[in-house]
């Protein structure tokens, strides 16, 4: 398994012209898969697509190594407030 950092699209809410977009992070075999999952973390709009995907090994010069924790998500975000 990999982690991947993806970048999403898809439209705006209200039927507003333009395009939102948010960053996932997901867990996948593959490329392909990863995909699949990023699409299924849009909460956006209408139905979202991948703008890019990336592959994350090292960063900072610290290597990514993923241990099972079981379900879910835990995320922390800072909203800038």
């Amino acid at each position: 398994m990999h982690l991947y950092v993806a970048y999403l699209g898809g439209a705006l809410d209200g039927g507003r012209m333009g395009e939102g977009h948010e960053v996932v992070l997901v867990v996948a075999p593959d490329l392909k898969e990863a995909k699949v999952r990023a699409r299924a973390k849009w909460r956006g709009g209408g139905t979202g697509h991948v703008d890019a995907l990336q592959q994350i090994e090292m960063v900072d010069g610290f290597e990514i190594a993923l241990t099972d924790a079981g379900v879910g998500d835990r995320v922390t975000l800072d909203d800038y407030n």
